[in-house]
């Protein structure tokens, strides 16, 4: 019996959906920081076995939103819930259910879905502990399994994925064996670049960075690919910390951004980047959507 569906990942930011997700896949394609807002769309990764095909959502952290682009991120990650077989509630190593939690919960509570707690980034607690939380949430009386992993440390992944196969609905294989993203190379591309600026960029700043891929084009006669992309900031202070003095940032996110761009397309790259300012643009449901965020 060949099984197959959809199953989404939601939880409030930073508790590791991402890192869980390119744990299974393999491959890294939601990209993955410290900082909220990390991802901004609905990507779906596809793990694929002989007898099974599970097609994960990878949603926007659940939060309070502050400004259009965050109205846009709660409602994709809210409206996977009904849409899927399973979905997969992920919290992280805090002995308290905290108010976005509990928020979350609440929003659980009324669809019908099937769901699945997974307890993140267990390396950081002891047996103990563990067992607190496990009993914590087992009282909520809202999941069918409870799965405590280490996504970083890949202990227990496997568990997951058994778990969800034994769960997921006798189907079709909806893609290709060898796809495992819906997301086109230029976006994944982009991805990579807003995540070297994350990783690399203080506090404020981040938050309001959009990159733009204008072209990718093999170079004539030659093994070399030409990435040419703007990065988009909030402010013209903000255009100063991202190229940094003497163009020092800039480049710092650039040759980050190659390794990685090189290794997703095999290729030598030449990336070319330039940092454009849009005032306010998160704020502008006008620009959100010309941005391509669209509900």
């Amino acid at each position: 019996m060949y099984r197959s569906g959809f199953v989404t990942i939601v939880g409030r930011p930073n508790v590791g959906k991402s890192t869980l997700l390119n744990r299974i896949i393999g491959e890294k394609i939601s990209i993955i920081s410290d900082k909220p807002q990390t991802t901004r769309n609905k990507i779906q990764m596809v793990y694929t076995e002989e007898n099974c095909q599970i097609v994960f959502l990878d949603t926007p952290g659940i939060q309070n939103p502050r400004n259009k682009l965050g109205e846009y991120m709660l409602k994709v990650s809210k409206s996977t819930l009904e849409e899927v077989d399973i979905v997969t509630f992920m919290v992280d190593d805090s002995m308290e259910i905290g108010p976005m939690d509990n928020m979350i919960i609440e929003d659980l509570r009324k669809i019908s879905t099937p769901i699945v707690l997974v307890i993140n980034k267990i390396d950081k607690l002891e047996k103990d502990e563990l067992l607190q939380l496990v009993d914590k949430y087992s009282r909520l009386n809202l999941f069918e399994e409870i799965i405590p992993l280490s996504a970083l440390n890949n202990d227990n992944v496997h568990k997951y994925i058994e778990v969800l196969k034994s769960r997921l609905p006798e189907g079709p294989q909806y893609f290709p064996e060898d796809m495992i993203t819906d997301q086109p190379e230029r976006f994944i591309i982009a991805e990579i670049i807003r995540e070297k600026a994350l990783l690399n960029l203080d506090e404020e700043v981040p938050h309001g960075i959009f990159v733009e891929i204008q072209s990718i084009k093999k170079r004539e006669g030659k093994e070399i690919i030409d990435v040419f992309a703007n990065i988009y900031c909030e402010k013209e202070s903000h255009k100063g910390i991202v190229i940094g003095k003497g163009g020092s940032m800039l480049k710092e996110i650039g040759k980050s951004a190659r390794i990685e761009i090189e290794a997703l397309l095999g290729s030598q790259v030449n990336l070319q980047l330039w940092v454009k300012v849009e005032k306010n643009w998160r704020e502008k449901e006008n620009k959100v959507r010309y941005f391509g965020y669209k509900y």
